[in-house]
């Protein structure tokens, strides 16, 4: 099973995918945040299952330290918006733990899954 993570920077898509890897599932990374095509999502893994990760423009600038306005993360968003709404699960990070995001992943793709 081919995944696609999405999502702004600092919402937890490299730690995700890192974290999937370990669980032999074949994730991988797409920076459609900073792409001006709204389908690289698609084009570059023809995904089988589509995460969208988000978290909010406070919680992206201080978990990366980002020296970045509100316009940027807002442009960000406009960016992964043609994967939002197609995507099959949905996992605001805000208030979770990098533990917390790999086992709520790791479940709804079992009951996917299933």
């Amino acid at each position: 099973m081919r995944i696609a993570i999405v999502g702004p920077c600092g919402s937890g898509k490299t730690v995700l995918v890192n974290g999937l890897k370990q669980h032999d599932y074949l994730a991988r990374q797409i920076a459609q945040e900073h792409s001006f095509v709204q389908d690289m999502w698609q084009v570059l893994t023809k995904p089988d299952i589509l995460i969208y990760l988000d978290a909010t423009y406070e919680t992206c600038t201080e978990r990366k330290a980002l020296n970045w306005k509100q316009h940027e993360y807002t442009e960000q968003l406009r960016r992964v918006s043609h994967a939002r709404e197609p995507c099959d699960i949905y996992l605001s990070t805000d208030d979770l733990s990098t533990e917390q995001v790999l086992k709520e992943i790791l479940d709804q793709l079992q009951a996917i899954s299933s």
